[in-house]
């Protein structure tokens, strides 16, 4: 007689071993258990069958399958808050997991005009996967021999390059998997990302709290930038022109490198009260994103020269509870996302800075995120060796953001100088009439370089981040 296994929610399908009874030893006799336990038992077997078989119907990618079981509609009236998983009840964000590592999803794009996904994870592999369908369709070879920890791609989705803890960047053909190049160095590599042109790749360096700028296609060296941080970088990427680079480091430091003078043109020192975590352009090149430990984001004008010692920038704040750990722009720049510490990813509306909704659903912290070329989608990637796939192309039609817009009082206007369109509060009793957005705003007179309301005393209480400590 094969031995039965323990009962979970999600495996309703599954034999049961059922718990010990409560009663003492000698009350029952060997092999019974009381009525209650059986009771309890097998109400939640029965509870968790319609909870499972409705998400699978509930897939947004899955819409023209059959679900493997159909339900009496009375079996089918389950409270929104179980259909919806961990979403607000309100927040109904149509969403795909994508299982398939075994580790923590460090680095997560979307590739070949959002048709495919590409992942990297400290389980050592890349993955290219199906965005339709949610299924592995290569694990590059010739793979990392330690965790990855950054991946990019090229802009027409030609090639993939790694960076892992091997202290190597791996470089393939996206579409046959064809190992192209290997480059070592003498130190760990942190980030490395594509210049936008192809032409390039930046990698980040941990001990040499350098950058090394590449050759993409000779496999040579254009320049090596030892120190130019004081301490590890954490992210660093090409401007749109691929001509800037732009890093970021636990020392609270942005600073801009220019690849043809070969020279820094812009510093922003102590830009965050705690390590800055990651960085990103708008595809205008104009604005600069930083998200930090500190658990805000700055949006900076790394433009024009009269910024150099600090920067203008606006202030992200109250999008999460913990530390910020990744951010990308829509490519219009009309909103902003971030994955955090608290295991959530925050969407911003960039025009007035203020959180628009927040998914939740991840187990552990989320390590990426990035948005499809058409805003439709957001993959993020997260510790829990999961990556989620979500459907905001209703986003503004959802009852929590309607129900939230109303309690601001929130109007859309658009930019007199860029015709942007942008949000205002109508019950704002200022003197002073926006007529601009917040990037012409920030462009035009510049705001204060920290905008931001915590006192000092605040930020010296906030939490360790992960990897290091608050007085990092």
């Amino acid at each position: 007689m094969a031995s039965p296994r323990r009962c979970s929610p999600t495996a309703p399908d599954r034999e049961c071993k059922l718990p010990p009874p409560s009663a003492p030893a000698g009350e029952y006799p060997p092999g019974k258990l009381s009525w209650g336990t059986l009771a309890r038992a097998l109400g939640r077997f029965r509870m968790s069958i319609p909870h499972t078989r409705l998400l699978a119907t509930l897939d947004p990618l899955a819409l023209d399958r059959e679900p493997p079981l159909q339900l009496s509609p009375e079996k089918q009236q389950m409270p929104e808050k179980l259909i919806w998983g961990d979403q607000e009840p309100l927040s109904k964000i149509p969403f795909k997991i994508l299982s398939g590592h075994e580790h923590a999803v460090s680095t997560c794009h979307f590739c070949v005009d959002d048709t495919k996904l590409l992942s990297g994870s400290h389980d050592c592999t890349v993955k290219l996967w199906d965005a339709v369908d949610g299924s592995v369709v290569r694990n590059f070879e010739h793979r990392p021999k330690a965790p990855v920890v950054e991946c990019s791609i090229t802009a027409d989705s030609s090639r993939v390059i790694a960076a892992s803890y091997d202290k190597t960047v791996r470089a393939w053909d996206l579409e046959t998997g064809k190992l192209l190049w290997k480059v070592r160095y003498d130190t760990f590599i942190v980030s490395c990302k594509f210049s936008p042109d192809g032409k390039y790749v930046v990698s980040g360096f941990d001990v040499d709290h350098g950058i090394c700028i590449m050759d993409a296609e000779n496999i040579t060296t254009v320049s090596v930038i030892k120190d130019h941080h004081t301490r590890t970088i954490t992210s660093c990427c090409f401007d749109p022109d691929s001509q800037r680079v732009a890093s970021v480091s636990l020392d609270r430091c942005i600073k801009i490198w220019d690849v043809t003078s070969q020279a820094t043109l812009l510093t922003i020192t102590k830009a965050h009260s705690n390590a800055i975590s990651n960085c990103c352009f708008t595809f205008s090149g104009h604005f600069l994103c930083t998200s930090s430990w500190d658990k805000n984001l700055k949006i900076w004008n790394v433009h024009t020269g009269e910024f150099r010692n600090r920067g203008a920038c606006v202030t992200l704040m109250q999008g999460h509870e913990g530390s910020v750990s990744s951010c990308h722009f829509a490519r219009d720049s009309s909103f902003l996302i971030s994955g955090g510490f608290d295991r959530t990813v925050a969407i911003w509306d960039v025009a007035e800075g203020y959180r628009k909704l927040s998914l939740k659903g991840h187990n552990d912290w989320v390590m990426d995120v990035a948005i499809s070329n058409n805003k439709k989608w957001i993959l993020s990637a997260s510790k829990d060796t999961t990556m989620r796939l979500w459907n905001i192309e209703e986003i503004d039609e959802i009852p929590l953001i309607i129900k939230y817009k109303k309690a601001m009082g929130l109007k859309v206007k658009q930019c007199e100088r860029c015709d942007r369109p942008f949000s205002i509060f109508k019950s704002d009793t200022s003197s002073e009439v926006f007529t601009q957005c917040v990037f012409c705003r920030i462009d035009t007179r510049g705001l204060p370089a920290d905008t931001s309301s915590s006192s000092s005393s605040e930020r010296e209480n906030l939490p360790p981040p992960p990897g290091g400590s608050k007085d990092d």
